[in-house]
């Protein structure tokens, strides 16, 4: 019988935390495993108790990982209906607070065995990359993708040394993905450009904000209110997500604005601040703890207010179109696929985002047509992952061409400069990556490392 395509997605954080890297790779092994005759195993990180209640919502804890997986696949089937098809692994991970992120700890590539080993998805390819001491990705696996979900260089420049520290972490990047990625897929062009990579949205939206936004067209279509809320906001409550720059567009036009009510909904470490700053404007500007975007409470407002210019690809724009919502955003590349919806509204300057947000409360939304509806699925944005990367056609086997030996000598003279590359970045890394400890690795079913750091064999740098 034919060996089926084996996809192993890795990404950099899970639920319960509720953030793009833990959500989006759901969906992605969820659909792509629809496909009978293809194999997917979702690789997450496991996370220590201690880390667990710094990032995990709720005072939500797991005691094992079969009971985070427990939580997973039922998330999953509850607002998707999906079977969930695919295999769910871990790889042991610590939060750094510095950071705000997860860290891979050791070699993660061990959680897919050699002859697994076919197609690795990195989501957040730089991320998983960063401190990575292990396995060449390029030798583990037949090909590897990276799906870059972050705009890591507009963060750092929002620091102290912001320019310089951007400076550097845009060559880092380029490096790293270079040396371990065959082909990146960048979400939209607010992303730095990469070696070998392609701009193409390859995210969709939870099946249950479309079913709301059928719900809000068949009520239009009766000739009922379906939106009887103005205008909201709702996002991670930490500056650099789009409080900034929405409370300076509000401070500013207030007069232009008067009458204006605006709620803001979101948890994070910046929440006292972005209250206090909401208190001084003359304007009604509530504050809400962070929802869930699907919760009832929000399938009423008409008008979803993003001025962020830090996401790639925003998901609760998305979600806010699928559900048939205007939305008023920057004129950004983040937003360029949302262009396409007549319900997405998009700005220049503050003139601009008074305009716009004035005419968006007056006019009543543009009911999603099927074709559009479709544009914004899972269903579509698969299709759009497996073409960007080729996985919807044949694999070719490469042979060598005698005539064409200045482009044979030619690929060798990289071939060995990434090989260069490769060796200086491991054994770098063989400085500043910490290893697992041995509770984690039982955890996860791994081997407990030997503490010792060593230098790879010849065999880690052929390429296959």
């Amino acid at each position: 019988m034919e060996k089926k395509q084996h996809i192993a997605i890795f990404t950099t954080a899970s639920l319960p935390w509720l953030t793009g890297t833990s959500v989006n790779p759901l969906f992605r092994a969820a659909y792509l495993a629809k496909d009978d005759d293809r194999k997917v195993t979702l690789v997450i990180p496991w996370l220590k108790l201690k880390d667990q209640e710094h990032v995990f919502p709720n005072n939500i804890t797991f005691s094992s990982p079969s009971e985070q997986e427990k939580y997973v696949r039922q998330w999953l089937e509850e607002r998707s209906g999906l079977r969930s098809s695919f295999t769910i692994r871990f790889y042991p991970g610590r939060f750094s607070i510095h950071k705000r992120s997860i860290l891979a700890l050791g070699d993660i590539t061990e959680v897919i065995s050699d002859d697994e080993a076919d197609v690795a998805v990195l989501e957040e390819p730089e991320h998983l990359t960063w401190y990575h001491h292990g396995k060449r990705w390029k030798i583990k696996f037949r090909l590897v993708i990276g799906v870059v979900h972050t705009n890591y260089l507009e963060y750092v420049r929002r620091e102290k040394n912001g320019l310089l520290q951007a400076f550097l972490l845009e060559y880092v990047n380029g490096w790293v993905v270079d040396i371990y990625c065959h082909k990146v897929i960048r979400l939209s062009a607010a992303t730095q450009d990469l070696p070998r990579s392609v701009v193409c949205n390859v995210h969709g939206v939870n099946p249950r904000f479309l079913d709301i936004g059928m719900k809000k067209r068949e009520e239009q279509q009766n000739g009922n209110q379906a939106f009887t809320k103005g205008a909201y906001y709702i996002g991670k409550m930490v500056w650099s997500k789009g409080y900034k720059e929405l409370l300076k567009l509000l401070r500013d036009n207030q007069n232009e604005l008067t009458g204006l009510d605006v709620d803001l909904y979101g948890s994070g470490e910046d929440s006292d601040q972005v209250e206090e700053a909401a208190k001084k404007l003359d304007i009604t500007v509530r504050v809400h703890p962070g929802r869930d975007h699907g919760d009832p409470l929000f399938h009423d407002y008409k008008v979803f207010l993003n001025p962020s210019t830090t996401d790639v690809v925003c998901t609760t724009t998305a979600e806010a179109l699928a559900m048939g919502k205007i939305v008023v955003c920057a004129n950004h590349p983040s937003n360029d696929f949302f262009k396409q919806f007549p319900n997405c509204r998009t700005y220049e300057d503050d003139k601009g985002f008074v305009h716009e947000t004035r005419k968006a409360l007056q006019d009543e939304p543009s009911p999603l047509t099927d074709a559009q509806r479709h544009e914004l699925s899972w269903e579509a944005a698969t299709k759009r992952f497996l073409k960007s990367v080729q996985l919807d056609v044949p694999v070719k086997e490469l042979t060598k061409s005698p005539s064409k030996l200045f482009m044979s000598t030619s690929l060798d003279l990289r071939r060995n400069l990434v090989d260069a590359s490769a060796l200086i970045h491991y054994v770098g890394t063989g400085f500043f990556s910490t290893p697992p400890d041995e509770e984690q690795c039982k955890e996860v079913g791994l081997s407990i490392p030997s503490g010792k750091q060593s230098l790879p064999s010849r065999k880690w740098f052929n390429f296959m």
